[in-house]
């Protein structure tokens, strides 16, 4: 069977994940770019000022908050590359704070952030139910960000509690500047402890401040590490793999899966489910994307993101196997058509039962071909025509 028939899908990639994803880019990196270039421009003139009477402090800010906010939203961006729903929330709050600043701001590149912005919006609200994940944070992840929101904390009250026992701190702001310079060891030596409590107080900040930093890049660093060293170990799928949609997943992988790979890689996008982590290497050495596991467990097939998949194929040397697989990409994704091959003929009511929407018997298949060969037909291609005929009558009636 064309695979291309198969496949065929109304979803345009026009307003899909990979565009809800890429436009909140291009606007953080206009973003970015933007407030580095007014960081010197100290009196803002944009066009909101026509309309509207801003306050010098809120146009100053406009001017050098930019890239702030620009960073802010390639956290974000690189959160819904992973699918999180705290990552998509923060992208719509962000990108209406993009499109303000773009106005109050004066640089050529602000009409252009302000417009994007706008038409990145509507693309973001529309795909609300594909970032549906919780960010799963260990609980070491969770003791370094508390242990450094602390430390951040205990200085700047303690700073500005102690002020009067240092050399320019007088406001929560200079208290909160003295804690960041000294905790990062950076120490520009404007604010200065005046007293032996001072001087206490501010060691206490700075070995609390470098242990906490320590701990918290550890702990975000530590798992990144670790997935790349899986991935080259062929233990993970590609890095790239939470950006696919309306894809297919392979259940498995079998003498009847390599022609299908072929078709697949000319027809669409397509994730490998298989058990055997040598042959998960031989595929990502032909750039294919692998989720190292049993096609019939739930933990491969979530990492495939079968909830997302247009199709799921199950075309093994063991039919016992495709419909423990089949049964469970049923029960994440039930709208999506599902495709077996049956090695023995007496299975294709079996998988069907297990939920396949269509199955092929290869053998049933071979012996008509066989047949019309051996009765000297030439007429190959209006046989497979019939063939494919006859397989769409038979998911119509099971309908």
């Amino acid at each position: 069977m064309d695979a291309k028939r198969v496949l065929q899908h109304p979803r345009t990639v026009f307003v899909g994940t990979r565009a809800a994803i890429w436009l909140p880019t291009v606007v953080a990196i206009l973003s970015f770019a933007t407030g580095v270039a007014n960081i010197s421009d100290m009196q803002v003139g944009g066009i909101l000022l026509t309309y509207v009477d801003i306050p010098p402090e809120i146009q100053r800010a406009a001017g050098f908050t930019g890239a702030l906010t620009g960073f802010l939203m390639l956290l974000s961006a690189w959160g819904m590359r992973r699918r999180l729903r705290a990552a998509w929330f923060s992208t719509v709050v962000l990108l209406p704070v993009t499109a303000v600043q773009g106005l109050a701001q004066s640089s050529q590149y602000s009409l252009p952030m302000v417009a994007l912005s706008l038409l990145s919006l509507p693309t973001v609200l529309v795909n609300y139910r594909r970032f549906d994940r919780q960010a799963d944070l260990s609980t070491t992840q969770l003791a370094a960000a508390a242990a450094l929101s602390g430390t951040l904390v205990y200085g700047t009250v303690g700073a500005y509690q102690l002020r009067e026992e240092f050399n320019n701190l007088d406001t929560l702001t200079d208290a909160f500047y003295y804690t960041i310079v000294t905790a990062s060891t950076v120490g520009y030596g404007d604010v200065t402890p005046a007293s032996q409590q001072a001087k206490l107080f501010g060691t206490s900040v700075l070995v609390l401040g470098v242990a906490s930093f320590t701990v918290a890049l550890g702990s975000l660093l530590g798992p990144a590490i670790e997935a790349r060293l899986s991935q080259a170990l062929g233990t993970m799928n590609d890095s790239d793999l939470e950006l696919l949609d309306d894809h297919v997943v392979v259940l498995g992988y079998g003498d009847l899966t390599e022609p299908l790979l072929e078709e697949l890689s000319t027809a669409a996008d397509f994730v490998v489910i298989t058990p055997d982590p040598d042959l998960a290497a031989t595929l990502r050495a032909r750039d294919l994307h692998v989720v190292v596991g049993d096609p019939s467990d739930e933990e491969p097939q979530k990492q495939a993101g079968i909830e997302h998949a247009r199709a799921v194929i199950a075309a093994t040397n063991d039919d016992a196997q495709d419909a423990l697989a089949i049964l469970t990409a049923r029960q994440f994704h039930p709208d999506a058509r599902v495709v077996a091959a049956a090695t023995d003929r007496e299975n294709v009511e079996k998988l069907r039962r297990a939920g396949a929407d269509a199955v092929i018997s290869p053998a049933v298949i071979g012996g008509h071909l066989l047949v019309e060969s051996a009765l000297g037909s030439g007429d190959m291609e209006g046989l497979a025509d019939r063939l494919l005929d006859a397989e769409d009558e038979d998911d119509v009636t099971s309908d």
